[in-house]
């Protein structure tokens, strides 16, 4: 390895290092506060803490290591450029891509380890800090309750209370108690309501006494004869002070390390996905085809169905069905026929709620699958958007580097967020929300390199404002004809040239394209006027040797030329995207959101290039002292196009005759 290479690789090693413990410390510290929740007040010892955040730091690798490789080339190139190290560099020969050669080499190393720690070692950590906090949620049943919401308490009790207080939490207001029945398992039908109450307990005792205060027991009485269910009874009692004796014994043998079944779709490793979405796909797919078939079959039609029996032409109606009946009898069946209508209408209700949990479990497997490729491929994207925006920007350390990384990677981050939740439902396809993100800062990272290599900025703004500046006169570059060569006129025009005034020579020589002179006779008009001492230069300077108002026109002209080119295509585009819609017949809510959004953008675009083209049209009418066009005419611009753009042409030939 060469010493530039060298120095180049550890001077980024340092800061990489450096910045993914620093980011990995604060998200770890962001991962505390997020579930203090479930480990404060349960009396863990320091191991298992320790142990849960090791567990959860694999899955916060997918958001620092990117993170860090931007931050890291960010501030590493925008410190080479802010020493002129990178001047140094080219100043001998030497690229910004060969300067980046071995920092390409160790990222393409290091995206290839993420690939690898995201298909085996997060999938392994995942399981294990599921299970743990499931054993974790187990130690203390007080940190089980949680305010405003029922939480279950062994198999029996499901409590709920509106206020915690006192230093242990023992201290509880408002409480609701679903007490189950081992002899009426199927409902709670024992309600306890107390306005407060509180949770004691012995030392070393393994029971935990919940004394209720000023409250009421409802049980719901349960019989045999239906009629007299139907009127609900039930038994109420007031209490003073009731005490509900709660067994901890499997609290206290809580083991955090014991492994329960769990499973979700960040568990598995690639190998195992492939698997998991091929049995959810068959699963769902005859989830819907037996749901068909049930629908179909409920509905009686294939009892009707006789192959022998041929269609005949003409419908019956219901009114000629049920004439065949006595009137008792027509409202049997159409009540009958209402019911089985309500009742196909639930069962599908319920259905699609069913459908819906399984299409979001199955595009989550599909997205975890996608997310082990995009972690590898997103380290290789984003060191080439930090690594040549750093040598542009040309700042080195943690102010002005951190702050454009952070809102690179938050616009990176929460795109694929939106993306992802979006997939979830169904509404996005899973391969489209993974990628999107990463789809988005690929052209931003070749952009970049482009123009670090380039040695031009990020955005140049004289040259995006000389857009907008108006020029009413065109600058000509002057090129003077050579009067010395030699020239081929006819007898008849050098004859018409000796009986011109010196005011019509200066007008054949400015106008000599209008009025359809050869450049020869341009030259021998010049000549004569050299002879009457008017020069070239003489007459540039009065004006007379160029028209610019006609050299201004061919360039408006020029340009409404490639505008309508671009209009039309828009509007082309806007006739065959529903065509191509229609034909596809799709109903994959994707790929329709995707034409609408291409769809909506082609309109905008169709705009923007017909309003340019309605302002050329109306600048060369401004030069040619023409009539403007009112631009109101924009407004029936998509129907209308092909009529509007014979309209603007026609309007161009009668100003370009006016221009004298």
């Amino acid at each position: 390895m060469k010493i530039l290479d060298r120095y180049i690789l550890i001077s980024f090693l340092k800061t990489f290092f450096s910045v993914f413990i620093i980011l990995m410390f604060i998200f770890v510290l962001q991962t505390i506060w997020l579930y203090i929740s479930e480990l404060a007040g349960k009396d863990l010892d320091v191991w298992v803490v320790l142990k849960f955040l090791w567990y959860v730091s694999p899955r916060l690798i997918p958001l620092v290591l990117p993170l860090t490789i931007l931050v890291t080339s960010l501030m590493v190139f925008g410190n080479f450029s802010e020493k002129y190290e990178f001047a140094a560099m080219k100043s001998t020969g030497i690229s910004l891509q060969r300067a980046m050669r071995s920092l390409t080499i160790f990222i393409l190393i290091l995206a290839g380890t993420a690939f690898l720690f995201a298909n085996n070692v997060i999938p392994y950590s995942e399981y294990k800090w599921q299970n743990l906090r499931r054993n974790i949620a187990q130690v203390s049943p007080s940190m089980v309750i949680a305010e405003g919401q029922f939480s279950q308490i062994g198999d029996d009790f499901n409590i709920k209370v509106a206020e915690k207080s006192g230093d242990r939490d023992q201290y509880l207001k408002n409480i609701v108690i679903h007490k189950k029945n081992p002899s009426r398992p199927n409902g709670n039908y024992t309600v306890i309501i107390a306005d407060n109450g509180e949770l004691a307990s012995a030392k070393g005792s393994n029971t935990l006494s919940l004394i209720l205060n000023e409250g009421y027991y409802f049980d719901e009485v349960q019989t045999k004869d239906p009629e007299k269910q139907q009127k609900e009874p039930f038994v109420k009692s007031y209490f003073e002070q009731y005490v509900i004796n709660i067994d901890l014994t499997e609290f206290n043998d809580t083991d955090v390390d014991k492994e329960n079944d769990v499973s979700n779709h960040n568990m598995y490793k690639m190998s195992e996905l492939f698997v998991e979405i091929d049995s959810l796909s068959i699963g769902y797919t005859n989830d819907i085809k037996t749901f068909a078939d049930n629908m179909y079959y409920r509905s009686g039609l294939s009892k009707f169905k006789d192959p022998k029996v041929q269609d005949v032409e003409g419908t019956d109606t219901i009114g000629q069905v049920l004439e065949v009946y006595q009137v008792p009898i027509q409202l049997n069946i159409l009540n009958m026929a209402l019911n089985n209508v309500r009742g196909t209408i639930q069962s599908i209700n319920s259905k699609k709620i069913e459908f819906q949990i399984k299409t979001k479990q199955l595009n989550k497997h599909e997205i975890a699958l996608h997310e082990k490729y995009v972690l590898a491929i997103a380290c290789i994207i984003l060191f080439f958007v930090g690594a040549p925006l750093g040598a542009i920007i040309r700042k080195g350390g943690m102010g002005l580097p951190m702050v454009v990384a952070v809102l690179l990677f938050l616009t990176y981050h929460f795109i694929g967020i939106f993306a992802k939740n979006s997939a979830e439902d169904g509404t996005m396809h899973p391969f489209i929300a993974s990628w999107i993100s990463t789809a988005i800062m690929l052209p931003l990272g070749v952009w970049l390199t482009y123009r670090a290599t380039t040695d031009q900025g990020i955005f140049d703004i004289d040259s995006f404002l000389h857009r907008f500046r108006k020029s009413p006169a065109a600058e000509v570059e002057v090129v003077y004809e050579n009067l010395n060569k030699e020239i081929a006129i006819t007898k008849e025009e050098e004859e018409s040239l000796e009986g011109l005034t010196v005011a019509q020579l200066k007008d054949a020589v400015k106008n000599s394209k209008q009025y359809g002179y050869t450049s020869d006779f341009r030259i021998a008009a010049l000549r004569k006027l050299a002879e009457h001492g008017f020069t070239q230069e003489h007459l540039h300077v009065s004006g007379d040797l160029y028209n610019k108002d006609l050299i201004e026109a061919e360039k408006l002209v020029s340009r409404f030329r490639k505008l309508s080119v671009y209009t039309f295509i828009c509007f082309a585009l806007y006739l065959v995207i529903p065509i191509v819609t229609t034909a596809m017949e799709t109903k994959d809510e994707t790929i329709t959101v995707i034409l609408s959004v291409i769809g909506l953008i082609n309109i905008v675009l169709f705009y923007v290039f017909l309003f340019k083209t309605h302002n050329t049209v109306n600048n060369l009418s401004r030069i040619t002292k023409d009539q403007t066009i009112n631009s109101a005419v924009i407004l029936v611009g998509f129907p209308l196009y092909i009529f509007l753009y014979f309209y603007y042409k026609r309007h161009i030939q009668r100003s370009l005759k006016n221009i004298r």
